[in-house]
């Protein structure tokens, strides 16, 4: 296994100093965000479709510092059913385009999420009830997300790029592993997840029992640790629209690997990983609100050196 990271968790360092870090702290593997819900901190895209030269050089600098890029990131929601819907999907195509000129296979991203029938915004539906949630869901799968996905994937696969690695993240509509395989069943063997844990954490599933389920459908891994906090979790539950900033407030946070769950259960994580056949990288995300970028970054590759599955 690879330690990597996405680049926007040095999203205060310039690209250089963003590369001299990474070869400090002794990664192998970045990713970078080209946009959408990422102010896209280390990479221009429209410049680097625009000219081979600045692609060129771009690699030639990530290589100087001892380093590989395996996968570009546009995570957004191309389904929003107002104006920020068509401009994600072009960014999301862009940087399809991005990947197959840069022989890079995967793209990064989620499902993405639209309304019900006349909404303006997305609308999540996590339950069964009122009787209208079952007739949204039924729009909302049958009428955007696998027409749109089917038409992303023959996009797609015409590019070369096979992997579409899909965030299970809340507030999509893809979340959790039953709606991953729903949209793989309907749409193909191009989507795939990214499998970060720290969100199946807070909305209370087992992440090394969602390995074992997703099997060879596991695409990427991204590295992030959630804690859940006792007390106000206890008492409200960890549904929890609180900013990230009031972190002490919050029923569950976004943490610093070792900090939510401690070695030992991340080993218990790689090792299910490896039972599956995924021995590829882990991304580290840092996005924990107590500790700076590098000290975070530097406690998280620590404890993934000490746990990482390496037989070669």
């Amino acid at each position: 296994m690879k330690i990597g990271m996405i680049t926007d968790s040095l999203g205060n360092l310039s690209f250089d100093e963003m590369l001299r870090a990474s070869a400090e702290l002794g990664l192998e593997t970045l990713e970078f965000a080209c946009g959408n819900w990422s102010s896209a901190p280390h990479i221009d895209l429209q410049a680097m479709l625009d000219s081979a030269a600045t692609r060129s050089e771009f690699v030639a600098k990530v290589r100087d510092h001892g380093l590989t890029i395996t996968a570009l990131n546009c995570s957004g929601n191309p389904l929003h059913p107002g104006p920020q819907g068509k401009k994600h999907h072009e960014v999301t195509q862009e940087t399809i385009r991005l990947a197959s000129l840069m022989g890079i296979d995967r793209v990064v991203m989620m499902s993405g999420l639209p309304g019900g029938p006349g909404d303006a915004n997305p609308n999540w539906i996590i339950t069964d009830w009122p009787p209208e949630c079952a007739d949204i869901q039924r729009y909302q799968w049958d009428d955007c997300i696998i027409p749109y996905w089917r038409d992303l994937v023959k996009f797609s696969n015409n590019l070369g790029i096979s992997k579409l690695c899909l965030e299970l993240h809340g507030h999509q509509a893809v979340y959790n592993v039953q709606t991953l395989f729903r949209l793989r069943d309907a749409v193909g063997e191009t989507v795939g997840a990214n499998y970060d844990p720290s969100h199946p954490m807070w909305m209370g599933a087992d992440p090394i029992a969602a390995v074992r389920k997703l099997g060879s459908a596991i695409y990427y891994v991204h590295a992030k640790d959630t804690r859940v906090e006792p007390i106000p979790a206890g008492i409200d539950g960890t549904l929890d629209a609180r900013p990230p900033n009031q972190y002490a407030e919050r029923a569950w946070n976004y943490i610093t690997l070792g900090y939510g769950h401690g070695e030992f259960w991340w080993r218990q994580f790689c090792t299910a990983l490896k039972q599956v056949g995924y021995d590829d990288v882990l991304s580290i995300e840092h996005e924990d609100m107590m500790l700076s970028p590098m000290e975070g970054m530097r406690k998280s590759v620590s404890l993934l050196r000490n746990v990482a599955i390496n037989l070669a």
